[in-house]
């Protein structure tokens, strides 16, 4: 496993599991998310409402099953900061074993004209220091 700034624990709920009894690929997505929100809280402490930014991108590799009875956690990190974009690495973790990898871009946005704008920069000094950047 690869050094992650970050982790997040997930409950696997019932709903999440697919025909094969394991979750389904489509809910990887909402663990991300869910890391990604409890990151901007704990790390920026900014909440989800405050948060001006959208998902720009979104890309996941499975490596193996994540069922109903696993403990997972989703760890994850921010590599490097852009202009306006903040990309994202996550590690889905059942059983301390690596499930699925996957990247984000985020991109700060204006509310009221819906156009990228810098990363504020109280995020930036927030981001280094828990990073390490």
């Amino acid at each position: 496993m690869s050094d992650y700034s970050f982790t997040h624990d997930v409950d696997v709920r019932y709903r999440d599991l697919d025909t094969m009894e394991h979750v389904n690929n489509a809910v990887y997505a909402n663990y991300f998310e869910q890391a990604r929100v409890a990151y901007f809280e704990e790390v920026l402490d900014v909440p989800l409402r405050e948060i001006e930014s959208v998902l720009a991108s979104l890309e996941i590799d499975f490596r193996r099953p994540v069922e109903i009875d696993h403990d997972v956690t989703v760890a994850m990190r921010v590599p490097e900061l852009g202009e306006s974009s903040m990309p994202m690495e996550y590690e889905v973790r059942a059983d301390g074993e690596v499930a699925a990898t996957g990247e984000t871009v985020q991109v700060a946005v204006d509310r009221e004209t819906k156009s990228s704008r810098p990363i504020p920069e109280s995020w930036r000094e927030d981001i280094r220091a828990f990073e390490g950047l």
